[in-house]
């Protein structure tokens, strides 16, 4: 799993790991530790003797970490966990019962969770000029969100939160594109995992709650507006022609424009969020996003050395 200064979360995290984990099941543990500043990594050495943690030097994209834990892992799946997710009994079995199940999956994403314990949206169709004329037409969870249900189905991708993947067809497709720092990571890898004729699933049978914790900071939202249009950008110049990159611009520009002036009159919503998205939707490479946050906060951690290119990895004592 990834961590960043979640160090209550990823405890209890790696509690429910313990407390569900199928019996006779042979597995590891890792955590990669996103150069957190709050004991997260000391804390798991002394609690949890049998996980290896992996300490990045400086604060790196998702992908990077991502990455970085696959190709540590030794087996021949890998369970994707945000430090903030709690695994519900029987959940772990049937992601792997699903992959096994099926032997063109390569991925199965698990039902999330809310704090209050009920199901959000958790898988969709992939990006592209149908979703987005879709969330114009506000027709999006009709026609767009592919979560749900009672069992096992093909969707066009699933978050990572909760994801079990087929190692060798992480490999095979190239692993996951560290041009994402943030965002749009999920959707353009398993969208190469559908190119080279895989499938992916999502699971409701497994249940996750997932808290959120990126989302409670409140003074970085804009950062993360910011991000998510850029990285959205790249998912569509990577994957679309350039008209249609143009007009996906302007669809998603217009769906957000329209609930910023609803939420003049809607209570509980914040217009200034949804003008932000509308300008960034058009003009994606403005802004602060979190790689910058990010690269400010190492320059800060290293007094203004040179931040150093890659990570450490230091195995827990048993």
């Amino acid at each position: 799993m990834i961590n960043t200064n979640g160090r209550d979360f990823l405890l209890n995290c790696l509690k429910t790991i313990r407390r569900t984990h199928p019996a006779g099941l042979d597995h590891e543990v890792i955590v990669v530790d996103n150069a957190s500043d709050d004991g997260s990594a000391a804390a798991v050495r002394e609690r949890f003797g049998d996980v290896q943690v992996i300490e990045q030097d400086r604060r790196a994209g998702i992908t990077e970490n991502l990455n970085l834990l696959i190709r540590h892992a030794r087996g021949r799946f890998v369970l994707f966990l945000n430090e903030d997710s709690e695994l519900e009994p029987g959940a772990v079995q049937a992601l792997l019962s699903a992959l096994e199940a099926d032997g063109r999956a390569a991925a199965a994403g698990a039902m999330l969770l809310d704090s209050d314990r009920r199901p959000t949206a958790c898988a969709w169709r992939l990006p592209g000029l149908g979703s987005a004329l879709a969330g114009a037409l506000f027709l999006h969870r009709w026609l767009v969100t592919q979560s749900g249900g009672s069992a096992a189905h093909a969707v066009g991708w699933v978050r990572s939160a909760a994801l079990l993947i087929r190692s060798e067809v992480a490999a095979e497709v190239g692993y996951f594109d560290q041009d994402y720092f943030f965002y749009g990571e999920d959707p353009d890898f398993q969208k190469r995992l559908h190119d080279a004729g895989w499938r992916v699933l999502h699971v409701p049978e497994a249940r996750v709650v997932h808290h959120e914790q990126a989302a409670q900071d409140q003074a970085a939202t804009a950062r993360r507006v910011v991000q998510f249009h850029r990285s959205r950008e790249l998912y569509m110049r990577k994957h679309h022609s350039r008209p249609t990159v143009v007009l996906i611009r302007v669809l998603t520009a217009w769906s957000y424009a329209v609930r910023a002036l609803a939420a003049l009159i809607l209570p509980g919503h914040s217009p200034a969020i949804y003008w932000l998205h509308a300008r960034q939707a058009i003009r994606p490479w403005q802004g602060i996003g979190m790689k910058e946050g990010a690269d400010a906060y190492n320059r800060r951690r290293f007094g203004g050395a040179q931040v150093p290119a890659r990570s450490s990895s230091r195995k827990a004592s048993s």
